[in-house]
């Protein structure tokens, strides 16, 4: 027992040292000036924060966090409201039709968004959605729908039946009974739905490349991205940078990490 304890403490310490890894060269990339030419993996002589600064000003990251905020923001809470809504009928109501919309919306996962993009793209030209925010937050919210939908599903459908029937038998109505005791319940599933798509859509790079192309209307990781040309990079920029963008999604993790794991877990039940 002893042996397994210290295998399972050594393999643990093992990933952490993995996952903690890009971070610290990160930071040490973040932290050295230009004209330090050390290893990636040795601590700065010096520690210069203008690497900060000058990522901050070159890449207009305060317009960019603007667009960012936004994007993120509207688009989670339709994917919140939107999934949620659907998954409740899906749950509660398992006929034949709802279980072949329930795979339909499942079968969208395996999908991959760059195969569809040059019809995708011809689309939104047509219907002039190029360089707007509505348009960046329907595809966000369209491709994020079916992970929603199969973690809602799931969670609901491990919520008891008699909630509702003692709803309805005191006169609430269907819509009642959903906003006022079934989605106050959602929480834990809520917080995994936001961790999992928040994290996508902050840091997404595909759509904000084709469908935002206007210097104005960058996200933070298309603004640095432009720190990598054919003739030279700014390595230490674009560490910098990132730092800057990682930091608004690990306060949300950090918020919402109690709820995660139990909504993770809850959604993946059934469905």
């Amino acid at each position: 027992m002893k042996t397994n304890n210290k295998l399972a403490s050594l393999l643990s310490l093992l990933i952490s040292i993995i996952h903690i890894a890009p971070f610290y060269l990160l930071i040490t990339t973040s932290l050295k000036g230009f004209d330090d030419l050390s290893s990636k993996w040795l601590w700065p002589r010096r520690i210069d924060w203008t690497n900060f600064s000058s990522a901050w000003q070159e890449a207009n990251l305060g317009k960019a966090f603007t667009n960012n905020t936004i994007i993120t923001i509207v688009s989670l809470l339709f994917i919140i409201l939107i999934g949620a809504c659907a998954s409740y009928p899906l749950a509660r109501f398992q006929t034949k039709f709802n279980k072949l919309l329930y795979t339909v919306f499942i079968s969208a996962l395996i999908i991959p968004p760059l195969t569809i993009l040059v019809p995708l793209y011809q689309f939104f030209i047509d219907i002039h959605g190029m360089n707007t925010y509505w348009g960046i937050v329907v595809l966000h919210i369209t491709f994020n729908l079916p992970i929603t939908i199969f973690l809602y599903t799931g969670f609901i459908s491990t919520l008891p039946r008699e909630l509702d029937e003692a709803a309805m038998m005191d006169g609430m109505s269907r819509i009642g009974l959903f906003f006022k005791m079934i989605l106050p319940l959602l929480k834990p599933v809520t917080a995994t739905v936001l961790i999992m798509t928040g994290v996508g859509v902050w840091n997404d790079y595909q759509f904000s490349l084709f469908f935002l192309q206007k210097v104005e209307m960058r996200t933070v990781t298309v603004a640095l991205a432009t720190f990598f040309g054919p003739q030279s990079s700014n390595v230490g920029w674009v560490a910098a940078g990132s730092l800057i963008a990682v930091l608004p999604i690990t306060l949300l993790y950090l918020f919402l990490q109690r709820y995660f794991i139990t909504g993770l877990s809850s959604g993946a039940v059934k469905g």
